[in-house]
């Protein structure tokens, strides 16, 4: 199925996932225990990282808070 996104919007969504699961993985959580943490569901979590799916603002309220973080730190270039 093709994507109705132009090329940057799919890249940017790449690279909020790769900079969500570098986070992650920096603080020591695998998937599983940071989705128990956060409330996501693992499905979810694999989707953003992977740049398939765009968050809601509320799941990024969710991880930045997990990572002791803020929200603009995931979202950064």
């Amino acid at each position: 199925m093709p994507s109705d996104h132009p090329d940057w919007i799919i890249e940017g969504r790449r690279a909020l996932g790769e900079r969500i699961a570098d986070l992650r993985a920096a603080a020591h959580y695998t998937q599983e225990s940071f989705c128990e943490a956060t409330g996501l569901s693992r499905s979810n979590l694999q989707r953003i990282e992977s740049g398939a799916a765009d968050p809601r603002y509320s799941e990024l309220m969710r991880m930045a808070a997990v990572l002791d973080t803020r929200v603009t730190v995931l979202i950064s270039d």
